[in-house]
């Protein structure tokens, strides 16, 4: 057993450390705080608890006495745990009282730092907290400091010691804090920043200076959270702010993409360069099959009869190589075989493997596949097809008749598994997704088994959600489900993107 203090970043997926995202893709248990992004939560694994132990200001759900019983508990279970915080778990996170708990009960811990927002969110503003002609010093403050504990903020000393200052938990409390500095003695003409929902496509950054920025929070209704930024450095925000989501012209936009497998997605992470805030959403799990005296085994038994290799997914590509080098065999024997795919992730996958597409159809779907081979199979020449058990039928039904041989191998199954709908299906059960973007038909009929159970639990549906999908064929399949269907003009990623972005 053991606990984990996991530091999630100040919201950017992107910011969770690699150490941390191992330790929370290993957990048995998640207890997760406010704020921690959608994104990062759908990265917890489908079989792990999770508890939603966030406090919000003026409401406290779950006491820190609470939580703390409850590491206690799980732990004792002999459980991995994970404590997941926003930022860093000891930057005003209250990582250290509950490590004190732990240590007290000879529980063991470990801590895995994360991006403070104290940092990164004048970064993402432009604003670096130290500069050799602006700061030598940076100093936190926690701007909401506990009645019972640390008294107020020494604006005295902070004044004196110059540097750039940075509030964090302060928004409510932003006119007393330029106040307590003034008072200090600083220039009333000193800049300052407000940064909102810092690193995520919805942040906000107003500036101004200390006088000004309490007037120009209240009228532009900024809200926690925040950071406070005072000091020189903020001159910098107009120059170095490269990080601009209001440009993008989709701020807060909540893309659901269904995945078929897991890992990154390109399609994801286009859409997040763009500020929208992308939630991949896995609802199903692969099940490879290739036991003993499988299909594959006999096929690579007579791998030499065959001309092409076809792959209708990059999941497919994954399954065949880990079993043909787990089990021995020669990668030279398939030196003479043509290689066919479907998809610029299934080309990407075997580039991986050192191996480039012989063909591969501008549509992502395996009628096109084989539509496209007609023409390029000689007289003779047999095909060997990898792919999911019970593929769609098109790729068989072309080959069949145009009189092309073929053997058709299932490689692994597509189980349902809505556990793995994780965040997205929260987003869909509380009609908070405005797109959701498929590039198969399966994704389709996967989601919606997932996604209406989530809205049927909630008393919601999914007729609301406008789907975006990478081809007619996938199309039909959305529009059967009552979905706004809208198609890319091409079946490509970068097409589907665009769509999206016009109807944002």
């Amino acid at each position: 057993m053991i606990v984990t203090l996991v530091g999630a970043g100040p919201g950017d997926s992107g910011l969770l450390t690699l150490k941390g995202l191992q330790r929370l893709q290993n957990a048995d248990v998640v207890l997760y705080d406010r704020y921690i992004g959608e994104e990062i939560l759908s990265m917890i694994p489908a079989a792990a608890e999770k508890i939603d132990v966030g406090k919000k200001a003026g409401r406290h759900p779950v006491p820190q006495e609470e939580i703390n019983s409850l590491l206690l508990e799980k732990a004792r279970q002999g459980l991995r745990v994970v404590r997941l915080k926003g930022g860093d778990p000891f930057v005003f996170g209250r990582g250290g009282e509950e490590l004190d708990f732990l240590a007290d009960n000879g529980i063991p811990f470990e801590v895995v730092p994360g991006v403070t927002s104290a940092i990164a969110g004048p970064a993402y503003a432009g604003i670096p907290v130290t500069h050799r002609k602006h700061a030598s010093s940076l100093h936190i403050i926690s701007g909401h400091p506990r009645k019972d504990a640390i008294p107020a903020a020494n604006y005295d000393a902070l004044v004196r010691a110059g540097g750039t200052l940075v509030f964090l938990m302060g928004v409510a409390a932003v006119g007393d804090i330029c106040r307590g500095c003034v008072d200090a003695g600083m220039d009333v003409n000193m800049p300052a920043a407000i940064i909102e929902n810092a690193t995520v496509g919805s942040q906000r950054v107003f500036s101004g200076t200390v006088q000004t920025l309490p007037a120009i929070a209240r009228e532009n209704n900024v809200n926690s959270p925040s950071v406070i930024v005072i000091g020189n450095v903020c001159r910098l925000s107009g120059r170095f702010g490269w990080f601009k989501p209001e440009v993008r012209r989709v701020p807060g936009r909540r893309v659901i993409v269904v995945r078929g497998r897991p890992g990154s997605s390109d399609l994801s992470d286009m859409l997040r360069e763009l500020g929208f805030q992308a939630v991949d959403m896995q609802c199903f799990a692969i099940v490879p099959l290739t036991g003993p005296g499988c299909e594959l085994e006999k096929a690579i038994g007579k791998i030499n009869g065959y001309a092409w290799l076809l792959f209708t997914s990059s999941i497919g590509v994954n399954v065949f190589f880990d079993y043909f080098i787990a089990n021995g065999f020669d990668i030279r024997t398939l030196a003479n075989l043509k290689v066919g795919c479907v998809g610029s992730e299934t080309g990407k996958e075997l580039a991986r493997r050192g191996i480039a597409a012989d063909y591969r159809p501008p549509e992502y779907n395996g009628a096109a596949l084989a539509r496209g081979l007609v023409p390029l199979v000689k007289n003779g020449e047999k095909l060997l097809i990898l792919r999911a058990k019970n593929g769609a039928e098109g790729v068989t039904r072309i080959l069949a008749d145009a009189g092309i041989a073929f053997d058709d191998v299932p490689l692994y199954e597509k189980v349902q598994d809505s556990a793995k709908t994780g965040a997205a299906a929260r987003i869909i059960a509380e009609n908070r997704a405005d797109f959701a973007a498929f590039t198969s038909s399966s994704a389709v009929e996967s989601f919606a088994a997932a996604a209406e159970a989530a809205a049927a639990a909630a008393g919601t549906d999914i007729s609301a959600i406008k789907a975006v999908c990478i081809g007619e064929r996938t199309a039909a399949a959305a529009k059967s489900y009552g979905m706004e269907v809208h198609v890319s003009a091409e079946a490509t990623i970068k097409s589907m993107v665009e769509k999206i972005k016009e109807l944002a």
